[in-house]
Formats: structure tokens, C-alpha cells, sequence
């Protein structure tokens, strides 16, 4: 699998990585299981076995289990640790205590503690800041981006689900670039996007995105897609309350990828990397096929036309 460059990193990182969130089996307080452990491995392999060299993880998936999981990786294959790299994310707290988001320098500094120990490594390659927390300090996370940075616990930082105004205050006060913003994105959730078409419109598609993207490409900073694949609404798994267009995009992507002799995964991946701000798709399927499906979209190329006709599909209007 193609390669490129992490934001400002040195981390030279394949295309499409692999969102770990559910691979620890369930969300509750109960230890993994050996079928868990062994199912997480499988999965885990069959990624790298795509050229997946990029391991996305959050200290709250599966209550912490996922990272537990992944570190089975090591038991046989110890060398893999510096052929891979490893991010995760921290700030979201399940209560009790009541607490929702968390930037203070305390439980950064505690969050990458416990993660360091899950994933049974010494340092982690890039740490986010989970969803933004309002009550955030900036003085504070620089300290503790500081710290972590000089023990060599986190090479490279960076924010999840961040607007480019949050972005701007965080990054006036730390020492380090951010290199990553992960956002949500796929087909049927285009706000990205959406903002550049209808400015100026009374369209209330016309939200919360402040320029994300424009910023993120301004200053070098790598957008991460999570929930590529639109957690399988386009691929064979509807809803019962999809809206009409989602169904006729579903039906669109089918027809497109029996023309290319790939799957529907590979379609919607492609559709991604498709766009010029190099968007890091991060599937985070534990279905081995899936995660072989979406890897063919390194051989798909789409057109103009094609990626306006999906593009289009999955808002369910006409562009203005």
C-alpha cells in the first residue's frame, strides 16, 4: 500500500489505517475473554496484511480492552512494534465522576500512562485530544504535551473532531505542530465539505466545520476520516429509518463497483482518497473481508464525474 507523509511528522504512513475501537469485544467492565483476544489478532492481521501500517486506538474503547487486545499482537511478533505505528487518543471521561471531557495536565499525563501499559509499548506515536472539552486550558495541555514530549513517551500530537478555530487556540500556545485532526466522514456525512458549497445560502447544511478542511490543508495537517465506511448503511446493512437517498446511493455504489470489479467498500474508500486534501481513511470494520475489501480502493480510480455522481447521491440533493 501507497505511503505519504503525517501531517509536519516523519511518520510516512499508508493510506488507509485501521480504527481499533472494536476490537476489545464488549464496552463494559468484564475481562477479555481468549476468544476475544485471539479474534483481535485475526483482524489485526488481516490489516496488515492489506499494508496497513497505522493502528488508530482511544483510551475509552471497549473500556480500555481494545488496547489490551491489540498488545497480543506482540506475544509472537515482537519485531512489529517498529514496523507499525500507533495512535491513540484521550479526554473523554465515562463517569463516575460526572465529568465528560478532560484536557487538564493531570489525565493527559494519567490517560497516556494507561495506554502505554494496554498497548505494552514505550512510547506512542501520536496522541489526540479526543472530542474538545470545553472547559480546556491551553496552557495546561501544552504542559502536558511538553512533558510527554521530552520523555519520549509521544512523538507527535494532534485532535479529534476539532474545529479550526479550536485548533488555532491550542496551537498559539503549544511547542509542537499538530499534526492530525480526525474527523467523521463518508459519503452520507459530507459537513466537510458542505460548507464550501452553500455559503452564503440560507442552507442548513451550513453547520459547525468553520473551515476545517481549507485550515487543515493551510497548515499541513492530516484529516482523518473515522466511520469511512458509514458503519455499513451503503454496503449490504441499511437502516430502517435510511432516508430514500441513502438507499438509491446504496444502490449507486453496488452498480459502480460491479462495473470496476471491486466491492462497495473499495468504492466508498476510494471516493475519500479521492480528494485532493489527502484524507486518511480509517476503517474500523473486525470483519477480515471488509478490511480486504476496503483496501482495494488502492487500485480504484474515480473520475470527476464519478465522484460528483457519488458525491451527490449521498447528500440527497442537487448542488446549487
Amino acid at each position: 500500500m501507497k505511503t505519504y507523509r503525517l501531517g509536519t511528522s516523519d511518520l510516512n504512513v499508508s493510506r488507509i489505517g485501521y480504527g481499533c475501537m472494536g476490537i476489545g469485544g464488549s464496552w463494559d467492565d468484564a475481562p477479555l475473554t481468549d476468544s476475544v483476544r485471539k479474534a483481535a489478532v485475526q483482524t489485526v492481521q488481516a490489516a496488515l496484511d492489506a499494508g496497513v501500517n497505522f493502528f488508530d486506538h482511544a483510551d475509552i474503547y471497549c473500556n480500555g480492552k481494545s488496547e489490551e487486545a491489540f498488545a497480543e499482537l506482540w506475544k509472537d511478533s515482537p519485531q512489529l512494534r517498529q514496523q507499525i505505528y500507533l495512535q491513540t487518543k484521550c479526554g473523554i471521561r465515562f463517569g463516575p465522576p460526572l465529568h465528560r471531557f478532560d484536557f487538564s495536565y493531570e489525565h493527559i499525563i494519567r490517560s497516556v500512562e494507561g495506554s502505554l501499559r494496554r498497548l505494552q509499548t514505550d512510547y506512542i506515536d501520536v496522541l489526540l485530544l479526543h472530542r474538545p472539552d470545553p472547559l480546556v486550558e491551553p496552557e495546561e495541555v501544552a504542559r502536558a504535551f511538553d512533558e510527554l514530549a521530552r520523555s519520549g513517551k509521544v512523538r507527535w500530537f494532534g485532535v479529534s473532531n476539532h474545529t479550526a478555530a479550536q485548533m488555532e487556540l491550542l496551537q498559539n500556545f503549544l511547542h509542537q505542530p499538530i499534526v492530525v485532526n480526525q474527523v467523521e466522514f463518508n459519503l452520507v456525512h459530507t459537513h466537510l465539505l458542505d460548507e464550501g458549497i452553500v455559503f452564503n445560502q440560507n442552507n442548513p447544511r451550513l453547520t459547525r466545520n468553520e473551515g476545517v478542511m481549507e485550515y487543515c490543508r493551510l497548515h499541513t495537517i492530516t484529516l482523518q476520516a473515522w466511520g469511512p465506511l458509514a458503519a455499513g448503511r451503503l454496503t449490504g446493512r441499511p437502516r430502517p429509518n435510511d432516508e430514500d437517498h441513502v438507499r438509491e446511493a446504496a444502490k449507486l455504489i453496488m452498480q459502480m463497483a460491479t462495473e470496476k470489479g471491486v466491492s462497495p467498500e473499495a468504492i466508498l474508500i476510494a471516493w475519500i482518497l479521492r480528494h485532493p486534501a489527502r484524507i486518511q481513511p480509517l476503517p474500523g470494520t473486525t470483519n477480515p473481508e471488509r478490511i480486504r475489501a476496503a483496501a482495494e480502493a488502492e487500485e480504484v480510480s474515480l473520475t470527476r464525474e464519478e465522484w460528483y455522481s457519488l458525491f451527490i447521491a449521498g447528500r440527497g440533493e442537487k448542488l446549487p
